[in-house]
């Protein structure tokens, strides 16, 4: 345990380290990267490049010094990074280069402010969270070993289908190369994808599984991510997944990981709201497919936002679940539709799911909701949903990337590995 001292220090030197923690973490990534340029390809260098990284790791840093007397608080956030450095291969002799320069970061930014007895209450507390994630990540590694079929770090998956599911979205099927067996996976988890770019080195993808366990496959379906302009590029992995990557060919794949996920079993008789904006449809098919097969009791609505029909994905297959059971309501809404979307049933109605469309959908606030999407879409969720008194503990959302501060107060730890 941390000592008392430990914990007042830091909770007394937390205002200045958090006044300057963007600062501290850009010079931490500098520094690290210039001593050890091997933990580089553990970090997506887009999300390097756009700061996202720098302010997750920024609040990861204040959220801790402002729980670090009530580190069951930060449970659920221990949870999302352990899960996450498992899907890259994040190993314990990782963690004393991190808070080498991480102490050095510090010292450089804060200059005389930061005393011996600061830097030593820090790398303490630092030790201390360390052993944390160090034990609960070795424990997920023996759980994925453990499971028929399972493994750790990477194994070769041949692509056995693939599947154009809209304009911008296409599906691959993958199967084990070796012909072996398939572990199962919890709905809503993702897998880790590494690609031997030819022109560019990258660090390993995190892409939802978007079918139900227990097939001979596992199916993720990617976004081919457009450039900004003709100087920023689009999605470099997403891009070569749909342009280079055929049938047959095999790609390196990791184990499923992740905590955004529904437990079937635990489904009573309360409805199960799945909303998806664009390709948050993902995980949340999983979720779908899996809550039809096993015919759960509970009415399930899935509500889908996407820009218009040439990019809405999956649409044949959605549909033909809600024709196959009655309990299962569907609902899609187009904040861009083409000319006959609309006069052609395409969709069931424009613009977004703001307050008022989810009140005259859903029959009542007693629901288990899981949603993903872009992050103006789950803002507007999660503000519509609490507003709507919605209970905190119902609210369960995964963001791709970083992950951004939806939460009413700042106490989320957010990844620091490379996002999905």
């Amino acid at each position: 345990m941390l000592t008392d001292q430990t914990i007042r220090i830091v909770k007394e030197t937390a205002p200045a380290v958090a006044a300057h923690a963007e600062a501290i973490t850009r010079r931490f990534y500098a520094l690290m990267f210039e001593g050890h340029p091997e933990v580089k390809a553990y970090f997506n260098q887009a999300h390097q490049h756009s700061g996202g990284q720098q302010r997750a790791l920024a609040g990861a840093i204040c959220a801790y010094a402002a729980n670090i007397d009530n580190l069951g608080a930060l449970g659920p956030a221990v949870e999302l990074i352990a899960q996450k450095h498992c899907s890259l291969g994040i190993q314990a002799e990782h963690y004393p280069i991190v808070g080498k320069y991480l102490l050095l970061a510090i010292v450089d930014i804060l200059g005389d402010a930061a005393t011996e007895e600061a830097l030593a209450a820090w790398g303490e507390a630092y030790q201390f969270l360390a052993k944390i994630f160090i034990d609960r990540e070795q424990a997920i590694y023996d759980e994925q070993a453990a499971l028929p079929g399972g493994w750790n770090g990477y194994r070769l998956f041949r692509v056995d289908r693939k599947v154009e599911e809209s304009d911008v979205v296409t599906s691959l099927y993958l199967k084990p190369a070796d012909g072996g067996l398939l572990p199962t996976f919890k709905p809503g988890q993702y897998i880790t994808v590494r690609v031997d770019h030819p022109t560019t080195p990258t660090s390993p993808r995190n892409y939802s599984l978007s079918d139900r366990p227990g097939r001979d496959y596992y199916r993720i379906s990617v976004k081919r991510e457009a450039g900004l302009t003709d100087d920023v590029p689009g999605g470099l992995i997403s891009n070569y997944l749909h342009d280079e990557i055929d049938v047959g060919d095999t790609l390196e794949v990791g184990p499923p990981c992740g905590e955004f996920t529904l437990d079937v079993d635990q489904v009573g008789e309360r409805p199960v709201v799945l909303l998806s904006g664009g390709i948050g449809i993902t995980p949340l098919l999983s979720m779908l497919h899996a809550l039809a097969e096993e015919e759960v009791a509970a009415p399930i609505y899935f509500l889908h936002a996407a820009r218009n029909s040439r990019v809405h994905s999956h649409v044949d297959e959605v549909r033909q679940l809600a024709a196959d059971r009655d309990k299962l309501a569907t609902h899609v809404v187009y904040d861009q539709p083409l000319e006959d979307d609309l006069v052609n049933g395409h969709c069931d109605g424009d613009g977004v799911f703001d307050a008022a469309r989810l009140r005259s959908l859903l029959p009542t606030t007693d629901a288990a909701f899981y949603f993903c999407g872009p992050k103006g879409f789950m803002t507007n969720v999660a503000r519509d949903l609490r507003d709507w008194g919605v209970d905190e503990a119902d609210l369960h959302f995964e963001f791709f990337g970083p992950k951004a501060d939806l939460a009413p107060a700042a106490a989320d730890l957010a990844p620091v590995g490379a996002g999905s």
